[in-house]
């Protein structure tokens, strides 16, 4: 099924009765009913469109006659009793009724979204190829404290920062936000980390023997508890690796290629030293539809690569340098390169992504597929610095992991994939309603919910691949992996259960979400508890009885866990890196002994950092590889060009 609208605009609500006013009734002392007023909203939603000047600062706003027309159109989505209007500034603003306090962005979010469609039918009917939109969506509580004309002032201050996202995101007042600011500092990092390790053994090991002191012994249950929940994950990474030996393949015959679109999003105080490199190496893909690359960028102050750029922009019309000024993040970035975007479909990478040669041609045949049409196509990273250290290399092993045997695997098996952030293809249309959220610490992987939950179709293609660097130091390492980790578990707590309950979703795909959403955050703390059980029969028994069954059990699990994915991950590998024999048995030995459990480790810190309230953005240290042993012969090389 294809990403579709949750309702045509010409497809009114059963429970439309929603009516136009003027904008000074939606402000006004009367409630929507007669109880307290406590129970509504205001709602702004401010529409601009790009400006012809394609700049992406620059906006043209909706006529206060365009958006009278827009409300008009809305009233059929409105419950009955709310109330719309447009303003001469070029405003909606809602007056809506609360229902369920978690149900109040997923409301909004809808009748943004039903917003976007009418102001595009209005602005066709007029004549007006304006574009994409960009929907400010701003929301405030109407209170005993806070009157209909003050929550009105701090909707429209919520909606323009919404503005500045671009995500289509509605955003509550900060004023009405309750916000923790914990101090973060090396105490609080390394007490988190104790918690962490000998925490999650101690706790449980003292709760054991707690128990036992008064008579209740929970050994057996939780024995037997280890060892479903470790069964269930060797069992799982089997099937995961089963089923990724057989990948889908796209079209053989896609059809006459469209324009595509390849966005490149930059940091480029961090990502100075690459992004020229990147950026050649698009220039030189070769795309039967014609390829346009537009690099998105912000910077908190100039950098000397600035001009490079600009001539490069010169001298090749293929490529639009678009600096964001007011982005802080790469999903402004990304939303940003929409209003200049040109292509049916659009590629986004990282900053030091290089795809491999036809790509664009290969992503193309899967949104040619009509039968069974694709929104996202995600494909295969592979690491280009392998030679450059030992660290290198585990990454690089661990990406086989990951994009060749995890992320397939599970698309077969759930019957949905995930978009990985970089060397993923949207249909422009998809990415145009979704967006990318920088609220969210992996603005990827909530995107891939929100398309899944909106019955898009993600699929996995590991023969579509793109090459890149990892990390080059333990820190820089930690730092992504915990931004990784404490991102999953954001979208974990935001998604999982309005997955559950939605009726767009079969059994197989509501089982999967379970597992990568629910299951896979538990599954840390889980794995420690065979620590604290072995020390409690130690010190019940006054010993280890080495015949006893949780040897053979935690045996079971180190033996099989680890070794039999990297060996599929070898199986499955990129070519230049399935040669390197000794890095897969490297990687192997290093999960067995330290690597599975450091990551285990940093799963838990970041769990700990969300509950606290830690909500940083760190981005990972880029430089240009040392070494050229994983050099890819896709990519044109020249002095000037690739240096893998």
């Amino acid at each position: 099924m294809s990403l579709i609208p949750l309702r045509r605009p010409d497809q009114p609500s059963r429970l439309a009765g929603g009516r136009v006013v003027a904008p000074e009734v939606v402000v006004s002392a009367e409630p929507l009913r007669s109880r307290p007023s406590r129970r509504e909203i205001v709602a702004v939603l401010e529409p601009v469109w790009a400006a012809p000047s394609g700049d992406a600062g620059d906006s043209v706003r909706a006529s206060g006659d365009l958006v009278v027309e827009a409300a008009e159109r809305l009233t059929r989505f409105l419950h009955p009793g709310e109330v719309v209007a447009g303003t001469p500034e070029g405003r909606l603003t809602l007056r809506l009724r609360r229902g369920e306090r978690a149900a109040r962005p997923v409301r909004l979010q809808e009748m943004a979204y039903h917003a976007v469609e009418v102001l595009d039918l209005v602005a066709d009917a007029h004549g007006l190829r304006r574009g994409v939109i960009d929907l400010g969506v701003g929301w405030a509580p109407v209170t005993r404290k806070q009157g209909a004309r003050q929550a009105e002032v701090n909707a429209s201050s919520a909606a323009a920062e919404s503005l500045l996202q671009r995500d289509l995101q509605p955003r509550h007042h900060a004023a009405d936000v309750r916000t923790r600011q914990p101090r973060i500092n090396l105490w609080s990092a390394g007490s988190q980390i104790v918690w962490a390790t000998l925490g999650a053994m101690l706790v449980p090991f003292l709760a054991l023997v707690g128990l036992d002191a008064v008579g209740l012994d929970v050994s057996t249950v939780v024995y037997w508890f280890l060892v479903g929940a470790l069964s269930l994950t060797a069992l799982t990474i089997w099937a995961e690796s089963s089923q990724a030996l057989d990948p889908p393949r796209p079209p053989a015959d896609p059809g006459p290629a469209p324009r595509a679109t390849a966005v490149i999003a930059a940091y480029l105080p961090n990502e100075a030293d690459t992004i020229v490199e990147t950026v050649r190496a698009f220039l030189a893909q070769e795309y039967a539809g014609g390829l346009q690359v537009v690099l998105a960028y912000n910077t908190p102050f100039a950098v000397p690569v600035e001009a490079e750029l600009e001539q490069l922009a010169a001298d090749h019309d293929g490529l639009t340098v678009l600096k964001v000024a007011d982005s802080t993040s790469k999903a402004q970035n990304v939303n940003a390169a929409l209003r200049v975007a040109e292509g049916e479909f659009v590629g986004i990478f990282d900053a030091d992504h290089h795809p491999m040669a036809g790509a664009f041609d290969r992503a193309w045949a899967w949104f040619s597929d009509t039968r069974d049409p694709v929104d996202v196509v995600q494909g295969h990273c592979v690491i280009r610095n392998g030679d450059d250290s030992a660290l290198a290399r585990l990454v690089a092993v661990e990406f086989e992991q990951i994009y060749a045997v995890s992320h397939p695997g599970r698309a077969q098996l759930h019957g949905f994939g995930i978009f990985g952030g970089s060397n993923g293809y949207w249909r422009t249309s998809a990415l145009e309603r979704i967006r990318l959220r920088g609220s969210f610490l992996t603005e990827d992987i909530e995107a891939s919910m929100r398309v899944l939950a909106a019955g898009g179709r993600i699929v996995n293609d590991p023969g579509l691949i793109s090459r890149e660097l990892a990390p080059e130091t333990p820190k820089a390492l930690w730092k992504q992996r915990m931004r990784w980790a404490q991102g999953w578990f954001q979208v974990s707590l935001k998604h999982l259960r309005p997955i559950l309950r939605s009726s767009r979703l079969t059994l197989r795909q509501k089982l999967g979400a379970t597992y990568l959403l629910g299951w896979r955050e538990l599954y840390p703390w889980i794995a420690v508890l065979a620590w604290p059980l072995i020390g409690f029969y130690a010190w019940r028994d006054g010993g280890l009885d080495l015949t006893s069954p949780i040897f053979a059990l935690v045996t079971l699990f180190v033996t099989v866990s680890g070794p039999l994915q990297t060996f599929a991950a070898w199986r499955l590998a990129a070519p230049e890196i399935r040669r390197h024999g000794r890095w897969f048995l490297g990687a192997a030995i290093a999960n067995m002994l330290v690597y599975t459990e450091a990551k285990n480790v940093v799963a838990r810190v970041a769990h700990l950092k969300q509950l606290r309230g830690e909500h940083q953005w760190v981005v990972t240290p880029r430089n240009a590889p040392s070494s050229g042993s994983s050099r890819s012969t896709d990519v044109p090389e020249t002095s000037e060009e690739v240096a893998a």
